[in-house]
């Protein structure tokens, strides 16, 4: 699949953080259960890299790596079964890193001078990012104009409430979101409650 495919296959991509290791699997087929399949599990925890081990394991899940910073985590994160990979920015290292691991790279960017720069680089998959301090719908909207090969994830700040105004817009694929994952449910093991709110998730709909 390339990165488009799995865009378009996603409607909402939770962004994960696992503080405990032995969530990731019952989380990962909560998620799936519930019809949201691509993960997007981020390296904000020293649980990250093991977590993708094991959730990549799961049937039906497609699981990616959030929050690349570092040029090495590239390879360690394709090697450990992510299949493609978010960055919150986008640098000259992360381009190189991101060709020699061939892991597909979805990178974030909060202007329309990133956008372009993202763009010179071969990047027309872009994560919008923060989205709603960047300027939410409104700036999607202002980018689309004059960039209309651009379809973005946009992430940062949307809700099930939200979500719909953003994927109403013709240049967005999917949204990221943390929603789907609340803290709590997560501490409580409360897998059920997690695969509803994927599921009301999941029959959101794209432009």
């Amino acid at each position: 699949m390339t990165l488009l495919d799995i865009m378009k296959s996603a409607v909402v991509i939770p962004v994960i953080a696992i503080d405990d290791p032995d969530h990731a699997v019952p989380l990962a087929k909560a998620l799936v259960a519930g019809g949201i399949r691509v993960l997007e599990v981020t390296l904000r925890t020293k649980h990250g890299l093991d977590a993708i081990r094991a959730m990549a394991q799961v049937e039906g899940a497609i699981v990616g790596v959030g929050t690349l910073t570092q040029p090495e985590e590239f390879a360690a994160s394709r090697d450990a079964g992510a299949v493609f990979g978010v960055s919150p920015g986008l640098t000259p290292s992360l381009i190189e890193a991101a060709k020699k691991s061939g892991l597909p790279l979805l990178p974030g960017c909060m202007t329309p001078s990133e956008v372009m720069v993202a763009r010179e680089a071969g990047f027309k998959q872009l994560k919008l990012f923060p989205a709603v301090p960047a300027g939410g719908v409104g700036m999607l909207k202002g980018i689309g104009g004059p960039l209309p090969d651009v379809t973005f994830c946009p992430t940062g700040g949307i809700s099930i409430e939200t979500a719909p105004q953003f994927l109403a817009l013709k240049n967005v694929a999917c949204v990221g979101g943390s929603w789907l994952t609340p803290a709590d449910a997560m501490k409580a093991g409360d897998w059920g409650l997690i695969t509803e709110l994927a599921k009301a998730a999941s029959a959101l709909k794209a432009a």
